[in-house]
């Protein structure tokens, strides 16, 4: 499926439930990072709440309302009094007493015999409001300095309380960060495991349809996006909507006349994030197909590189890379676009909601009709509603990720391998190694056959050889023998058990393979020649080495068999690395020894040490050759020449000489070219 059809949509259901399969072993990690978020949503609510607390019931005096009680009656009040009289606070048993609210101008404070609305001025203790003149009680400093201590010690305290509040508020969110980065991780290092064994399992028809780059994507940019949507979507969007719905119910709750103003631009936001969806869901098709592309491209160039050296192609693939990074480039720089419109056009949404709650709140506050904490708190959790919208609408471009990621993730992990282990998977008790092939059609693609009715027969012990043109199918033969492929039609047996009943396990660990184009792993000279295998030991790799001749110069490097290997052998030799393949293959002790073109790219010299190595390693083993250099077939017991994916010729070397048929040709061929050579 091409990317612009997995995109066709941001939320899939199947893919989603398929995706918390993989949370569920990490469950309770998710459920903690989510009990923390509600503890973290509350204390972040509370916030500007205890703001209000603070500013409306402590900091600005006019708010609450005073009685005056003779000074007498006021157990251990710390104050002068003024006039005899003690003012404190209001309470229940002081129903029925006069109220005095206290008022400030210019650092000297009075009270009032009402409560104050609108703007007014004091002088010489006569209040002065809405063009009426009153009384006022004038207060000395040292007065109001006990009058406000309850006040002052108030504020202390809900500072304290506050403080204590963002610290908690910061550890906790240190807390839930890091389980749910945890969380996250396990389930993307389950992922990737996954798809790596998956990947392992996959017969080599899949390889050959498929960009390495792509597969590589797979294995980390697609599942990246997915770690995102674990650790910010799956958890994260709870508190986003949870801090959503407390916002708006304590909103509403302290005055639902600003939160109608507040919510004025709510439509507004909407329309917005549709059109803003449809953008950036084409940007984002772009981005994918051109980063799958670069990556491709790279991984491909990179491999390839010894080729582009070669011919000179440096500057053509530089060009081909450049138009791919540019067209990468634009789409990013797309998607930033969309990103630079809307997120400027969300903040402009909010400062003009600020500014409708600063005219609208602003004129209350002056009519006494809304207290200014309240105002402060309103702007606060205004501030606040905006937040989880915004980030709501980001999550729906990382939804749009996971899910695309998801589905070629999926794509790949639903390819069933078409080489599977039988039901009941069988292994001779004895393996001596006899091949035959009966009738054997096989064709890569459709009935296009690379290989049309072959019959051929290699006894245990024999020597076969394949000889015949570029194309003629001696390569799909190996494969076949490792089953790495199934045929169409007839039988491949194994000591007289069809091969498509072998325990592949025990089929392929009974087949050792010297391929022309050897490939080395990092680490040292003796890890490629176990791969792992602990089952062969010190002195099996030693005797392996020495039977192909690679001791020699193995021993002459820095640190011998320990000495480091880099990434496909690239320093060493063709012919080194060579021959470190046989000792491979031989370390291994195989029943059937497959060498395809195994000496077509080493020196003479070479050839020679490891003609005589083949006499004693072949013997009593059934061994394939794949060769074009005739003059290292001679010995064989068998020679199948092959043309145009059919059996043309069989028999020993001198037989097919005096056939004088296709193989005596060939052979023709490479002697008058020695000769010519020479």
């Amino acid at each position: 499926m091409a990317d612009e059809e997995i995109l066709g949509k941001a939320y899939d259901s199947r893919l989603m439930k398929r995706l918390l399969q993989y949370a569920v072993p990490h469950a309770g990690k998710l459920i903690a990072a989510l009990l923390l978020l509600a503890l973290i949503t509350l204390g972040d609510l509370a916030g500007p709440y205890l703001m209000k607390v603070i500013i409306d019931d402590h900091l600005d005096p006019s708010n609450s309302p005073y009685v005056a009680i003779p000074i007498e009656e006021v157990e251990n009040y710390q104050g002068q009094g003024i006039d005899g009289m003690a003012f404190i606070r209001k309470s229940e048993e002081h129903s029925g007493l006069q109220e005095y609210y206290l008022l400030s101008q210019g650092g000297s404070f009075y009270f009032a015999p009402f409560k104050v609305t609108g703007a007014y001025t004091i002088k010489e203790n006569t209040l002065t409001v809405n063009g009426q003149s009153y009384d006022v009680i004038y207060v000395p400093k040292a007065e109001a300095k006990v009058i406000r201590s309850s006040d002052y010690n108030s504020v202390m305290k809900l500072s304290a309380v506050y403080l204590v509040l963002m610290v908690g508020l910061g550890l906790l969110t240190y807390v839930q960060g890091y389980i749910l980065t945890w969380g996250g991780q396990a389930i993307i290092y389950a992922i990737r495991q996954e798809i790596f064994e998956h990947l392992q399992h996959l017969d080599l028809a899949y390889f050959d349809k498929n960009y390495v780059g792509r597969i590589v994507t797979r294995a980390t940019n697609d599942v990246e996006n997915l770690n995102e949507m674990y650790t910010d979507i799956l958890v994260n969007t709870i508190k986003d909507v949870l801090t959503l719905i407390g916002i708006v119910v304590i909103m509403l709750r302290l005055d639902w006349k600003l939160s109608l103003i507040t919510f004025t631009v709510v439509p507004l936001m909407i329309a917005g994030t549709i059109v803003f969806r449809k953008k950036v869901r084409e940007a984002y098709r772009k981005v994918r197909r051109y980063l799958s592309e670069l990556n491709g491209f790279l991984a491909e160039s990179i491999s390839g590189m010894r080729i582009v050296q070669i011919f000179n192609q440096e500057k053509r693939k530089y060009k081909e890379f450049l138009k791919i990074n540019k067209d990468y480039e634009t789409s990013s720089l797309g998607e930033i676009t969309v990103y630079a419109v809307f997120r400027p056009f969300m903040d402009l949404l909010y400062y003009v909601a600020l500014v409708l709650i600063l005219f609208y709140g602003g004129g209350q506050v002056l009519q006494g009709r809304v207290q200014f904490g309240l105002l402060i708190a309103f702007i606060s959790y205004a501030q606040r509603f905006f937040g989880p919208i915004n980030a709501l609408t980001e999550k729906f471009n990382i939804m749009q990720s996971a899910m695309a990621s998801a589905e070629r993730i999926f794509q790949l992990l639903d390819t069933k391998p078409t080489i599977v282990q039988p039901k009941d998977p069988k292994t001779p008790t004895e393996v001596k190694g006899g091949i035959e092939f009966k009738n054997v059609w096989f064709a890569y693609n459709g009935d296009e056959y690379v290989l049309k009715d072959i019959s051929f027969v290699a006894n245990p012990g024999e020597t076969v050889a394949f000889v015949g043109h570029t194309g003629a199918g001696k390569t799909s033969i190996i494969n076949l023998v490792n089953r790495f492929y199934d045929i169409q039609k007839g039988q491949i047996l194994i000591d007289g058990l069809e091969i498509r009943e072998w325990d592949l396990t025990e089929l392929r660990k009974r087949i050792g393979i010297v391929l022309q184009d050897v490939f080395l792993f990092s680490g040292d000279i003796k890890s490629n020649i176990r791969l792992n295998n602990e089952d062969i030991s010190q002195k099996d790799i030693l005797e392996a080495c020495r039977a192909v001749g690679a001791d020699k110069f193995i021993m002459k490097l820095p640190r011998g068999y320990d000495e480091k290997v880099t990434e496909r052998g690239s320093t060493l030799s063709q012919g080194q690395r060579q021959l470190l393949a046989f000792a491979r293959a031989l370390a291994f002790d195989p029943d059937i020894l497959i060498l395809d073109e195994a000496t077509s790219n080493i020196d003479t010299e070479t050839e020679l040490l490891i003609q005589e190595a083949l006499k004693r390693v072949t013997k009593d083993r059934t061994t394939l050759v794949i060769a074009h250099r005739l003059s290292t077939i001679q010995h064989a017991d068998k020679i199948i020449v092959l043309h145009k994916g059919e059996v043309a010729e069989m028999g020993t070397h001198q037989e097919l000489l005096a056939r004088g048929g296709l193989y005596y040709k060939l052979y023709q061929l490479q002697y008058m070219s020695q000769r010519n050579l020479a």
